[in-house]
């Protein structure tokens, strides 16, 4: 980025609320039902419904809102927000405007090893609109209306971030925290969770904004950073030619990595907000505060800081092993049944396993290698049934098989060789057949003990000891 300017970014991230049912009907919200068929007289906006509010939303509210030191509104006011789009049956969209249920709060990210503070502007619960489908319908649009009505909570970032990378950085924080509290599934593909990114730059050292664009809908990580670097270029590019920036909303086409202009952007006066005449004011009292706080789960970063002193493991590892509330606690549990050192633990976790998961595309809910199994597994390397490398070939047929580690030890015989007296006759007989290379050893070249170490391993098939074979060959040479 060109060194005299400055970007400044605010997210709008909209988080689809893991309720059964809708925010305002009792209609379910399961994703992939056929079109239209999760869509009740409530959601269709047909005349004499009235909307009921789900309890369950706003304690989901609630909850996020706790989690990030946030100020909870003990009354919180549902607006009607007013325009005209085919997938809002109704003709306005019930959200929250001038009183949200969630008020600042704040959330820490880390760059580049440096920590940082973004604050969250507010939390505030809306219903999902519909869905307009433009393919197979031959000139013409066809609407879903099974997401009208589904929970949102929009969390609006206060303008703090400063590049694309904090950017991505502050949206994987929330990601993983909504998923800890267990209020939404952060399925990006179907759209449980997505981001509208406002941008705008400034020359270095300006105190007021420049004027800022909105990016909406974007649901991948990497789209986010390469839209806001995209629009952070135009920007500059605009303004440096002498051109001035339009404030409108944009679209971005990641086929063509660009972004392009939509429509331009409306003011909140041009919703004609007005309080919901059908809904209550929603208040939140002290004693359902104090509720759900003793509800709250240990939190992503409590969590990392607790696992990188109780098990001795290092800051990225730790961060890595409570990337999610499922990864921590199947790691915990290894720990546990295992009874190994909390390292080696981390280090299979870390690698062999989520190594394996990412290759096959798979969850750690989905993996078909349990915590007891891969427990089972450790034991026998801790205990020198097996060697570390071997335990690799055992895993891999924990990964394609329903066996135990000891089932398969057995079947392969795999078990490794710790009887000194037959590891020495083998390393006599290489020594005896490599007069040349002895030779070299005993001139200095200490190079060539790992041939020896190399040849030993091969002869028995890997199952040897290597610590016992080291320490054999080592006095065997030096005599």
């Amino acid at each position: 980025m060109h060194t005299q300017w400055e970007a400044v970014i605010g997210l709008e991230i909209h988080t689809q609320l893991a309720t059964q049912s809708k925010i305002f009907s009792g209609a379910a919200t399961a994703y992939g039902a056929e079109p239209n068929t999760q869509a009740c007289a409530v959601d269709l906006g047909l005349p004499g419904v009235l909307p009921v509010l789900n309890q369950e939303a706003v304690r989901m509210a609630v909850t996020f809102g706790l989690a990030i030191d946030a100020e909870i509104a003990p009354q919180s006011v549902f607006a009607r927000k007013n325009y005209f789009y085919p997938d809002l049956p109704k003709g306005y969209q019930i959200s929250q405007y001038e009183l949200p249920i969630v008020g600042k709060g704040h959330l820490d990210i880390e760059v580049d090893g440096q920590s940082k503070r973004i604050g969250v502007t507010r939390a505030h619960l809306e219903e999902d609109a519909g869905k307009s489908l433009h393919e197979d319908f031959h000139g013409l649009s066809g609407i879903d209306l099974n997401r009208a009505g589904t929970p949102l909570l929009e969390i609006v970032s206060d303008p703090d971030l400063r590049s694309a990378k904090e950017a991505v950085a502050y949206m994987r924080k929330l990601h993983e925290l909504v998923r800890y509290l267990e209020i939404c599934d952060g399925n990006m593909q179907e759209g449980s969770f997505r981001c509208d990114a406002n941008v705008s730059v400034r020359p270095k050292g300006q105190a007021e904004y420049g004027t800022r664009v909105e990016i909406k809908n974007i649901n991948s990580f990497k789209f986010v950073e390469k839209a806001i670097n995209h629009e952070i270029e135009r920007h500059i590019d605009v303004l440096e030619s002498g051109g001035k920036i339009v404030q409108e909303t944009r679209l971005y086409d990641a086929n063509k990595d660009e972004t392009r202009s939509m429509r331009s952007k409306e003011e909140a006066n041009d919703y004609r907000y007005f309080p919901d005449p059908d809904l209550l004011p929603v208040v939140v009292t002290e004693e359902l505060k104090q509720q759900i706080l003793a509800t709250l789960p240990e939190l992503p970063e409590a969590k990392k800081q607790r696992f990188a002193a109780q098990y001795g493991l290092d800051a990225e590892t730790a961060a890595t092993l409570t990337s999610s509330r499922e990864l921590a606690d199947y790691y915990e549990n290894l720990v546990k049944l295992s009874g190994c050192e909390a390292k080696l633990c981390g280090n299979w976790v870390c690698g062999d396993l989520l190594g394996a998961l990412n290759k096959a595309g798979l969850e750690i809910s989905q993996c078909p290698v349990q915590s007891e199994r891969l427990a089972g597994l450790l034991k026998r390397i801790a205990d020198n049934t097996i060697s570390g490398k071997i335990g690799k070939q055992v895993f891999d047929k924990l990964w394609n098989s329903t066996l135990s580690a000891d089932e398969i030890i057995e079947q392969e015989g795999l078990v490794q060789i710790t009887d000194t007296a037959a590891i020495e006759a083998i390393i006599d007989a290489i020594i005896a057949a490599n007069p040349g290379q002895v030779e070299q050893y005993r001139a200095g070249k200490d190079k060539v003990f790992g041939f020896f170490v190399g040849q030993a391993m091969k002869q028995t098939q890997g199952k040897a000891n290597p610590d016992e074979v080291n320490k054999i060959l080592r006095a065997k040479l030096s005599n």
